[in-house]
């Protein structure tokens, strides 16, 4: 179900966070748009206001829109246009039941996420976060045999779990790049021309992927069929060498489990740039040397933030003219 015709004004909407300056400018010469200047996180109590007040929303990850943020009686919103390509924070279910659509933001933000997954990789286990840390607090005392030795990349086994865009983005790096042999966990199977392009082996299930593998990188969606998705048990099965690479959503991983397992030495490391309830980040996680942390820099480059944008605009223009949006996943 596409917008009604609004006849005379332009639709009204609201962009809950800040965007880049040049699609701001963009959204604010087609629609009537409100920008929260604030910039800080919306309250559930702030949506049911603005579903009376706006004919679309454009919320980010940052925004809880569960079923508490949608329990309104006659919305105005027909939309929910979401920057960015995860939208696990939106209830669709509630969204679906009030006749609002959802749309996301796919393909521009691949590439970008893919060279976080990689930065997280060779930073972990060539432990870049140590060293710097190290040289920065004024405790470097020079070169010497055995200081700081990290892991090899190049070569090694990786394994993918979920093998969508940003997943074959990183294989395409690892393999084409590092020389890595890649394996490819997936919900439904992979067409072999696709696993061709980067000699990649698709493994039936999670657990018998993860005893085969140097490196594991999370590509996977969120939601609650995914939570905790690596848990105590299968960080068990991984090598007690093996690095954890985290670039999806941060409710995958039992953050307490990772851990644990960092703390005793289970695996060799792990790399993060999302977190389950960030941006709280989980004390525990601070105490673990084996760890790199991100704030959530998948996409953060201009030209794709920028990107993403320009898509949800897209979007946006052809819900209100009455096509089809080319990104609506509910």
């Amino acid at each position: 179900m596409n917008a009604p015709a609004i006849i005379g004004r332009k639709p009204r909407v609201l962009v809950t966070r800040r965007w880049p300056a040049a699609v701001e400018a963009a959204l604010a010469e087609r629609f009537e748009a409100v920008f929260n200047t604030a910039d800080t996180p919306l309250a559930p109590q702030d949506f049911r206001q603005a579903l009376a007040d706006f004919d679309a929303i454009l919320p980010t990850v940052t925004d809880g829109l569960g079923a508490e943020s949608l329990t309104v009686a006659r919305p105005r919103t027909r939309l929910l246009a979401n920057y960015g390509v995860g939208f696990s924070h939106i209830d669709t279910a509630s969204a679906r039941a009030l006749g609002i659509a959802v749309t996301n933001t796919p393909d521009v933000l691949s590439d970008c996420t893919a060279d976080i997954a990689m930065t997280l990789m060779l930073m972990v286990a060539r432990r870049a976060a140590e060293g710097e840390r190290e040289l920065r607090a004024g405790q470097w005392t020079g070169w010497r045999p055995t200081h700081l030795v990290g892991a090899k990349v190049s070569g090694k086994v990786l394994g993918i779990v979920g093998f969508g865009r940003i997943g074959q983005a990183v294989a395409q790096r690892a393999h084409h790049g590092f020389g890595m042999t890649v394996l490819v966990q997936n919900r439904s199977p992979v067409p072999a021309e696709v696993l061709a392009r980067y000699g990649a082996e698709q493994v039936d299930s999670l657990d018998a992927l993860l005893p085969r593998c140097d490196f594991v990188s999370l590509h996977c969606p969120g939601g609650p069929g995914n939570r905790h998705l690596i848990d105590g048990r299968r960080l068990d099965l991984m090598k007690p060498d093996a690095f954890l690479i985290n670039t999806a959503r941060g409710e995958v991983i039992n953050e307490h489990a990772l851990a644990q397992a960092l703390m005793f030495n289970l695996i060799g490391g792990a790399g993060l740039d999302v977190y389950d309830g960030e941006p709280r980040v989980a004390p525990v996680l601070l105490e673990c040397d084996n760890l790199v942390m991100l704030p959530h820099l998948g996409s953060a480059t201009r030209e794709t933030r920028e990107a993403m944008g320009f898509r949800v605009l897209e979007n946006l223009s052809d819900f209100f003219d009455g096509r089809e949006p080319r990104d609506r996943v509910a």
